[in-house]
């Protein structure tokens, strides 16, 4: 497993995230900020995630490409 943290007020939606990881990255409906996908969360949280080792490289790319750099992941 891997921890994916979102700096959501930092977030300035530029849809990377969530078009090149759909899996683990979304739009949030409620504020159009990135958001862990509700099967990912933790706590309910929308800014904290436990990703599987399968969607690690994916979750990695997505933080790489984020032009804010909002997205931390610890493995």
């Amino acid at each position: 497993m891997v921890k994916v943290t979102i700096d959501r007020p930092g977030c300035i939606s530029c849809e990377s995230c969530w078009t090149l990881c759909p899996d683990v990255f979304e739009k949030d409906p409620k504020d159009d900020l990135s958001s862990v996908t509700e099967q990912y969360r933790v706590d309910a949280n929308p800014a904290e995630g436990e990703v599987p080792d399968d969607l690690a490289d994916c979750t990695l790319e997505a933080a790489d490409s984020c032009p804010v750099t909002v997205i931390i992941v610890e493995e």
